[in-house]
């Protein structure tokens, strides 16, 4: 056989095999269905700014790291998706939000870029229309672990989703990827319990938001405190039905993974064995990473491996395994592609 593994595979041991002949109708490895990967070049076309941290290649790096390994081509299926419709969206957003982002939209011109009047986020031509084809890539991920050519998925995309809220944009956020894609797989797939974990140096308070009254989503969210938006605090545990289905953890700045490894293991963990979550998705930012140009946690590329078995654990647990991951920020494209690697290779043992 030949020896087509890097180094980085090697102390992940991630088993080596040749390359794949067609990337949609990979084989099992070693009876593990491949992973489902959603990115589409398109969302490149979002451009905030030649100054600004969002930049594509902190997507496009991972996507060429891992499309040019043949290593990792066999066990990795890349198949087209579409875009969120409104009435997608609107399971999620308010109908006078769209509006405003349509509208807002129109009247940026090629090579401009206008701050969106919500909040903290910039738009350029194609951003409404890159951040809809996210959220779409979302609902694919969806139906690839429900369907089960495999029990994980991971999309690709920007601009991130998790600040977004009902009626407002920010954050770098437009539409909230994350949270579509939960109503998705109730509406489509009748899913009563679904767990959202983020895992962002930020909190996501436009997802904490969306399900805070919802008692069929559990929200946790472990991040740097204190650190933007300023929410996120262990009291904060949910509203009305929803009490109880929120869960924060703060993250002193400078920390290692071994503070989210602690909460997961010895409070999410408990949590789940009553709640028992059909399917988990996995706000997955990158940006907790050590080195990341907007926050100043210490979690290593080793540590994403073990954050990632831990969910596993639980997905295997309670949900037949199904997960879905949505990439939300991170900065530094090498890093990003490090993570993912060790994520992915911790998702296939």
């Amino acid at each position: 056989m030949k020896r087509c593994f890097s180094p980085l595979m090697l102390s992940l041991l991630l088993p080596c095999v040749p390359e794949a002949a067609a990337q949609d109708s990979v084989p099992a490895i070693s009876g593990k269905l491949p992973i489902t990967m959603l990115y589409d070049t398109r969302f490149e076309a979002h451009d905030p700014g030649p100054e600004h941290p969002e930049q594509a290649p902190r997507v496009s790096a991972i996507v060429e790291r891992l499309q040019q390994s043949e290593a990792w081509r066999p066990l990795l299926r890349w198949p087209a998706f579409a875009a969120a419709t409104r009435s997608d969206l609107l399971r999620v957003h308010s109908a006078d939000y769209l509006d405003l982002l349509d509208k807002e939209q129109a009247h940026v011109h090629v090579g401009e870029h206008r701050p969106l009047s919500t909040g903290d986020t910039v738009i350029s031509q194609q951003s409404v229309a890159v951040a809809a084809l996210a959220s779409g890539a979302g609902m694919a991920g969806v139906d690839a672990v429900m369907s089960q050519p495999s029990a994980a998925a991971f999309a690709l995309v920007r601009p991130p989703g998790h600040h977004a809220t009902r009626d407002r944009g920010m954050g770098f956020c437009l539409t909230n990827h994350i949270a579509v894609a939960a109503r998705y797989a109730q509406q489509r797939y009748a899913i009563q319990r679904i767990l959202i974990v983020d895992i962002d140096v930020h909190h996501g308070n436009g997802t904490q938001a969306i399900f805070e009254a919802d008692n069929s989503v559990f929200y946790f969210s472990a991040h740097q405190h204190p650190l933007y938006p300023g929410s996120g605090r262990a009291s904060e545990q949910g509203v009305g039905a929803g009490l109880g289905y929120t869960m924060n953890v703060d993250v002193p700045s400078g920390s290692n993974e071994q503070v989210l490894l602690h909460a997961l293991d010895q409070q999410l963990a408990p949590a789940m064995q009553q709640f028992r979550p059909q399917l988990i998705l996995i706000s997955a930012g990158l940006d907790a990473h050590a080195g990341d140009r907007l926050g100043a946690l210490q979690y290593s590329d080793a540590g994403y491996g073990n954050i990632a078995t831990r969910i596993k654990q639980l997905a295997d647990t309670y949900a037949q395994g199904r997960m879905l991951w949505m990439l939300e920020g991170g900065y530094v494209p090498a890093q990003n592609a490090n993570a993912v690697e060790a994520i992915l290779a911790a998702l296939l043992r």
